[in-house]
């Protein structure tokens, strides 16, 4: 692994403040952020992915957001091409690439050098799938790879692995590494993430973000994009057609959900032994910057 470039990755659960977290070290090291989410790729799912605003970013440039039209097709295949891309564009402008985001299989692809088949998409095949239901299609996946590591009621993930399979690629691929990687780690006592959760569901929903939804269909968005995206687009979506009759019962549901996902994230997460953890109740800041310059060494200087 030595010699090969060097790259930083926040990660952590649903409002863990890893976002913020990842700005203050891109400003101390000279760095441009990738976002790893799989939903801030789209255009116009601003509030209910929690995309940092203009002014969040205090100058700092952000990649892969806003790099797809709703309704588009987008796979981890794509953002490990696109990543590999941006990463070389900013090694070029002499910044250190951050990946910051919460997609744990968009940043394993990426960081471990997943190899994955270069087919293009099976449309008749995908057009097969998309008759299944969502249980129906986890099911399936079942059947072809024990336990699979995908939320099973993330339909766009659950197709998307189906897809890989088909394609030839391993449910878990074979790796080759392009960069050495430094990950932190940003986590919580589940008590105090649960508080920080429903505290930026209020935020989010003061702020417009059932509107935002809303916004989306009258747009053309249709009810299957916005159900396969999960958690806020799938809940607040079943609310406005009705299928949730009650604002409060759809905020409960929706609330469980987040802090179901952030266990299923920790779950990820914690499987690998080379993220580095982060104390959040002391100065996790200076602890970040503690690793970071272990891990950069004579780069450090040069960054900072």
């Amino acid at each position: 692994m030595s010699g090969l470039p060097k790259i930083v990755a926040v990660v952590g659960t649903n409002a863990s403040g890893k976002s913020a977290l990842g700005i203050e070290l891109a400003k101390r090291y000279n760095a441009e952020i990738i976002s790893a989410d799989s939903r801030q790729v789209f255009r116009g799912l601003d509030l209910g992915s929690g995309k940092v605003t203009s002014e969040e970013m205090q100058g700092i440039a952000h990649h892969l957001i806003d790099v797809r039209e709703p309704n588009a097709f987008f796979s981890m295949a794509d953002f490990q091409r696109m990543s590999y891309d941006e990463i070389e564009r900013i090694r070029a402008r002499g910044h250190l690439p951050m990946i910051v985001g919460g997609t744990g299989l968009y940043v394993d692809a990426v960081l471990d050098g997943y190899l994955l088949s270069d087919k293009e998409p099976d449309l008749a095949y995908r057009a097969e799938l998309e008759k299944l239901t969502t249980p129906e299609l986890y099911d399936m996946l079942c059947k072809l790879v024990e336990q699979p590591q995908v939320d099973r009621c993330n339909r766009n993930r659950v197709m998307r692995m189906i897809e890989r399979i088909h394609a030839g690629d391993d449910a878990q691929p074979s790796k080759a590494a392009r960069y050495q990687s430094l990950r932190l780690g940003v986590s919580w006592p589940r008590d105090v993430l649960a508080k920080r959760i429903d505290e930026r569901l209020q935020r989010r929903v003061e702020a417009g973000m059932i509107e935002e939804v809303q916004g989306l269909l009258d747009h053309g968005a249709t009810k299957e994009f916005l159900l396969g995206l999960g958690l806020e687009y799938r809940f607040i979506t079943q609310y406005l057609l009705g299928e949730i009759a009650d604002k409060d019962e759809m905020l409960r549901l929706l609330s469980t959900a987040i802090k179901q996902f952030a266990k299923r994230q920790m779950t990820w997460f914690r499987r690998n032994p080379d993220i580095v953890w982060l104390d959040m109740s002391g100065d996790f800041l200076a602890q970040a910057c503690e690793a970071m310059d272990t891990f950069l060494g004579e780069d450090a200087s040069v960054s900072r």
